[in-house]
């Protein structure tokens, strides 16, 4: 038995046979052809390109049909490349200037393409390597009429193992008998992992070398709940996790049946459970799921796309349809956190040596102000909709603070110039993120009107652990005394002060952590949709006098272990029936 720990994109358990899937690659010798085959060369490059378009116009239709469409989004950065008529005439002018053959062009234009992505030596811009070269195995395909069977003639449930999948290869899955991905490369934020998390099925990413280490036929667990693929489980191991995979059916019928209830203790206190979205629609999919409201938007997704930065119109359309998604709920919209791992493509990517400590965040916002600017005249005309409220990410000092609160007064002021008013006053706050804003919070709850926690950068500037390096990943642990007893203190500061006070970082989100923050005095969670049914059953379940003796026995440990293991313990008394 083996067990491989990656990135989960969706929860789970799935059973099955390993299927692996090599990778598609055509490989194009040089040929030119007769100066009188010219015409057919480009004719068959101009078929290529007009079916390509076609098919992926089809696939995006029928994405928006099945899955949504978020999913059906990720195809529309396809079609923007295969009707781009720059690249089309380098393709043209390569087959006329060498009478190069159609095939060769592509192949040759289209890797060109690729190497300009890879050069920006940005994490989510080498994601988009993937779709061009998506893009250009469709063309291929087309060009020299091959086919693909794909995963169409599987006729029992499998495991799907590979290197990496492309956003068409990934799309095809809602069709096939593939129950669970294990896969080499991924991140959380890639269009493969989007779509894996619209198909549903439990997925496991960034698993380095899944795909040499698995034969095909060997028998596979994907724990997509706990980031974990174990091949060739020992008897009991497998008896265990198909008492897991049943328990799991069970326990998301059983949760649906909560989307309406409230999240209160057992002694009748309430506690508020927020959705964390990346795109408009996901505020209707945490409605769906029980949540109260939003608790945190992450605009910057807006802004990681190939094109321009979006303009006023588009945000305002896209904050808009956020707020009518809660139907009267609170929104809260965090402005961008573009920098660090997070460029678009027309933005100045200028390599830093550590660029989680560089220009990002809020310093990026105040670096680029008529960008900023134009973010918040969008979100303040939004925010006539409904409850908004605006945050402001990485703060670390009073005068960040202070200089983006005037840049939102000075879009006030233009927009009242222009004869549109903001009648209610929108609340400002902050994530706090950094040790110096933890230390300094008395000083800021004079200046918020809320603050939100925001764990995972506070986590891993508290302990010097980049949270994206596997290398060191088992010391990046919120579990650790020191994280535990940061949020303490600024819990109660803000206490204190009469400031209220959430947490918005995966930390939320974790069963494992539930008693422990209502514990401290939260009252306010935010986290991704897809957890609020398992935390809201967890909080139903329990006390918050129960909580508050957890959370002072937890400040009695001096190790991160000590904490996971008696959190789990406690946690695991609530919900027996739990994989935590």
């Amino acid at each position: 038995m083996e067990t491989l720990r990656g990135i989960s994109v969706s929860p789970g358990v799935a059973i099955g046979e390993a299927v692996i899937l090599d990778a598609e690659d055509y490989r194009i010798p040089y040929r030119s052809v007769p100066s009188d085959a010219v015409g057919d060369e480009l004719e068959r490059l101009s078929n290529a390109f007009d079916t390509a378009v076609s098919e992926v116009q089809a696939q995006t239709q029928q994405l928006r049909s099945n899955l949504g469409r978020d999913a059906a989004d990720v195809f529309d950065w396809h079609v923007g490349v295969l009707e781009d008529e720059q690249l089309r005439k380098s393709i043209e002018d390569l087959i006329k200037e060498k009478q190069a053959s159609a095939a060769y062009a592509t192949s040759t234009v289209m890797r060109n393409y690729q190497r300009r992505f890879m050069q920006m030596k940005d994490p989510l811009l080498a994601e988009r390597i993937k779709d061009v070269r998506d893009i250009e195995r469709r063309l291929l395909r087309n060009i020299l009429g091959e086919t693909r069977e794909d995963l169409a003639h599987l006729t029992k449930a499998v495991i799907l193992i590979a290197h990496d999948l492309t956003p068409t290869q990934t799309a095809q899955l809602s069709g096939t008998k593939v129950v669970g991905v294990a896969m080499d490369a991924g991140a959380a934020t890639s269009h493969t992992a989007i779509l894996l998390r619209s198909w549903g099925h439990p997925g496991v990413v960034g698993l380095n070398d899944v795909s040499t280490r698995i034969s095909g036929g060997d028998t596979i667990i994907v724990d997509g709940t706990n980031q974990l693929v174990i091949a060739n489980p020992t008897e009991e191991t497998l008896a265990e996790y198909r008492e897991k995979q049943i328990a799991h059916g069970r326990l998301t019928e059983e949760l649906s049946e909560l989307r309406d209830l409230p999240a209160v203790t057992t002694d009748d206190e309430r506690v508020y459970l927020m959705s964390n979205i990346e795109f408009p629609s996901e505020a209707q999919t945490g409605m769906d799921r029980g949540s109260d409201g939003v608790g945190l938007y992450r605009t910057e997704f807006l802004f990681l796309r190939p094109e321009s930065a979006p303009d006023e119109e588009e945000q305002y359309e896209a904050y808009s349809q956020a707020i009518q998604g809660v139907a009267g709920h609170p929104v809260t919209i965090r402005t961008f956190d573009l920098g660090a791992d997070k460029y678009t493509q027309r933005q100045n990517y200028i390599e830093e040596r550590n660029p989680m400590l560089g220009l990002r965040s809020i310093r990026y916002s105040l670096q680029n102000l008529d960008m900023f600017k134009v973010q918040l005249r969008a979100i303040l005309r939004a925010s006539v909709h409904g409850q908004v409220r605006l945050m402001f990410p990485l703060v670390s000092s009073i005068m960040e603070f202070r200089q983006a609160q005037m840049t939102v007064n000075d879009a006030l002021e233009d927009l009242e110039e222009e004869g549109i008013k903001i009648t209610n006053p929108i609340p400002i706050g902050m994530m706090l993120e950094t040790p110096a804003a933890a230390i300094q919070v008395k000083d800021f709850c004079r200046e918020v009107d809320f603050i939100s926690i925001g764990t995972n950068d506070l986590v891993q500037y508290l302990l010097a652990v980049d949270r994206g390096n596997e290398r060191v990943s088992q010391h990046y642990t919120p579990s650790h005394p020191a994280v535990l007893r940061c949020l303490r203190d600024v819990v109660r500061a803000c206490r204190r002060a009469g400031v209220e006070c959430g947490i918005c970082g995966e930390m939320a989100g974790q069963p494992l952590y539930t008693m422990f923050l209502m514990g401290l005095g939260l009252q306010h969670l935010s986290m991704a949709p897809g957890n609020i049914p398992e935390i809201k059953k967890l909080i139903r379940l329990t006390s918050l006098a129960k909580s508050e003796r957890v959370a002072r026995r937890v400040m009695t440990f001096e190790t991160a272990r000590q904490v996971t293991n008696y959190l789990r313990d406690e946690t695991r008394k609530v919900l027996p029936e739990d994989p935590i």
